[in-house]
């Protein structure tokens, strides 16, 4: 009996941040998909012909999209570099291994660790797991540069408003259309205040259970 009670309590402790999804806080390190062109010439090694393609080009939906346009441009070197101020978050649960080895300072390591734990389903998780290997430094770095996708119907405020670029109108917006069906339905309604490029830079936060 005492055991059941403790297990309960555990689940309810653990509960509230185990099934919500969230983007990592960010830090130094900017969103390349929300960055303003002066915030992007501001990144060493980001020259203003970069910045404008980098403007042209957006939304990257995939880490790999931004690097692949900065390698016409940069070595790996100074492209480690610019990622260790500029980055487009990654998903924990599906980004490749070619994806999660752009995070700078991360090597084969801590890929394992990282796949090891999938599929995440909050930060906290990330945090709770990683913070076995690293100090509490390395994990807040860490996590700048990750997120797990949030629930369309159930995510919190705090949880929706963690998308980079997304602030209280677009909050109401994606609370008003719950609950949704089918990401097609997000995609209609959510087209209805933004081009399909921001929706499609949204939909990469964003999952139904």
């Amino acid at each position: 009996m005492t055991r059941l009670i403790f297990c309960a309590v555990v689940v309810a402790i653990l509960t509230p941040w185990e099934v919500h999804g969230q983007a990592g806080r960010r830090g130094d390190v900017q969103d390349a998909n929300t960055a303003s062109e002066k915030d992007l010439l501001s990144v060493p090694g980001i020259t203003p012909m970069l910045a404008k393609d980098i403007l042209g080009r957006r939304p990257f939906l995939t880490m790999i999209e931004l690097d692949k346009l900065l390698a016409t441009s940069l070595s790996p070197e100074q492209r480690g570099n610019v990622y260790r101020r500029l980055f487009v978050q990654i998903n924990l649960n599906t980004a490749s291994d070619a994806e999660i080895l752009l995070i700078p300072g991360l090597g084969n390591r801590m890929l394992h660790e990282f796949q090891e734990y999938r599929p995440y389903r909050a930060m906290a998780q990330f945090r709770r797991e990683i913070g076995k290997y690293v100090d509490d430094k390395e994990v807040a770095r860490l996590e700048q540069y990750v997120f797990v996708p949030i629930d369309l119907n159930t995510a919190t405020d705090a949880d929706i408003l963690s998308i980079p670029g997304l602030g209280q109108r677009m909050l109401r917006e994606f609370k008003e259309y719950r609950p949704y069906k089918a990401m097609q339905q997000f995609r209609r309604e959510i087209g209805k205040y933004v081009d399909d490029k921001e929706v499609a830079r949204l939909e990469r936060y964003v999952t139904i259970n």
